[in-house]
């Protein structure tokens, strides 16, 4: 896999499959939107969702009136399905299309959002650069959150293997930069009635004095 194309695999993907035809497809992503009422997140919150190709948050998001969000992918194909779908209101989300290992943001998020990028991070190195860079651009009071298949669910995705993780790994993983807030499993169904367990975990920066 060393030569694997990850930017070509993924615009294959949403070039050949309607959204309810991928595993994660989910019309209200209840998770995510728990956690932000969780922290109280507020509407002028800068808001970043990493890996949310042409998922449903970013609607959920303009309708509770969130007016700084951010959606990336690495694919161009998913950005346009999203703003195709969005219609006039595409114009009030910034999009950008990047790969989520080697993303350079040029603002600070309040709170940053990832369900199911990060487990696609399987090298030390991207793994490394992607805490680097969520650590050098989330606010001192800034929030993340991030959710991967847990090690109750599938090994693989779209084809492409995926580093599992659990409450422990993952806070083992970000306790060098980040402070475990909470963290829960949750089950979800996809479209053909298979169910991945999930485990999502929420974090702090840690205070450097």
């Amino acid at each position: 896999m060393e030569n694997f194309d990850r930017k070509k695999h993924w615009e294959n993907i949403y070039q050949t499959k309607d959204l309810k035809d991928v595993s994660w497809f989910q019309p209200t992503p209840e998770t995510s939107l728990d956690f932000l009422k969780q922290f109280n997140v507020p509407t002028t919150a800068k808001v970043i969702d990493i890996g949310g190709g042409d998922s449903f948050l970013v609607d959920h998001l303009l309708d509770l009136g969130y007016q700084d969000i951010s959606v990336l992918d690495i694919s161009t194909a998913a950005i346009k399905k999203a703003k195709k779908r969005l219609g006039d209101k595409a114009k009030y989300v910034k999009w950008i299309v990047a790969d989520a290992a080697t993303f350079k943001p040029t603002e600070k998020y309040d709170f940053w959002h990832d369900r199911a990028a990060f487990h696609f991070l399987t090298h030390e190195q991207e793994i490394s650069k992607y805490l680097q860079t969520a650590r050098e651009n989330i606010n001192p009071t800034g929030v993340l959150v991030i959710g991967t298949f847990s090690e109750h669910g599938p090994k693989k995705c779209s084809g492409i293997e995926i580093k599992q993780y659990s409450e422990t790994s993952m806070t083992h993983r970000l306790k060098m930069f980040f402070e475990k807030i909470k963290c829960i499993t949750v089950d979800h169904k996809t479209p053909f009635d298979t169910i991945q367990n999930f485990v999502f975990c929420s974090f702090r920066k840690l205070q450097t004095t």
